[in-house]
């Protein structure tokens, strides 16, 4: 979580360093990303301080705004994200598939992360504040990711010749498509899975 003292907008207030405080934050964060499913940017801080059982000036202690929540929220998606592209690697080298395997256990791991409140991840998207340090985490998420692809393009004998290329057009179209259209669809993993294949 961004820690900048004084509340500029998309920043939290402080760092929670206490036991305590880490777990208001950690309630906070889950009261508002309930909140941010069922009301969309509609939600308030007061909605979702009462939502967490806390007064509204204890949520203001931590976030200045809901914006500020929506961008802490970002993060941990974002922290969630690492998580999975680690597992993804470390699953992909263990069983070493084909390419058409590669991609489906790709498509899983993306649909995965958003399978769980399709709204707050379409809002997060959309207007989650894009301060500097959020937005090269997720650029180097993507890049890892294509990197990562790349070699099993090559490893599959796939990709033409430029690899590294091909695999950064599919990480963004992954990307594209999942917030653009399958976001929350029921056939989501199967859809991008055969959209991945088609263009690789």
């Amino acid at each position: 979580m961004t820690t900048r003292v004084g509340g500029a907008i998309g920043t939290a207030r402080r760092t929670p360093r206490q036991l305590r405080s880490r777990l208001t934050v950690a309630t906070l964060l889950e009261a508002a990303a309930q909140v941010f499913e069922r009301e969309g940017l509609d939600a308030t801080t007061n909605r979702i301080a009462e939502r967490a059982g806390y007064s509204v000036g204890t949520l203001y202690q931590y976030f200045p705004d809901k914006h500020a929540l929506l961008y802490a929220l970002a993060e941990r998606h974002l922290d969630d994200a690492e998580d999975a592209l680690r597992q993804l690697s470390d699953r992909l080298e263990r069983e070493r598939p084909d390419w058409e395997g590669t991609v489906r256990l790709m498509a899983a791991a993306v649909v995965d992360l958003h399978r769980d409140r399709p709204r707050l991840h379409a809002l997060m998207s959309a207007h989650a504040p894009r301060a500097p340090e959020g937005v090269a985490r997720l650029e180097a998420l993507r890049t890892a990711l294509a990197a990562e692809l790349a070699g099993h393009l090559v490893r599959c004998g796939h990709g033409g010749t430029d690899p590294s290329r091909t695999a950064a057009l599919l990480v963004h179209a992954a990307d594209a498509q999942l917030h653009g259209v399958l976001l929350g669809a029921d056939d989501a993993e199967a859809e991008l899975g055969r959209s991945l294949l088609a263009l690789s």
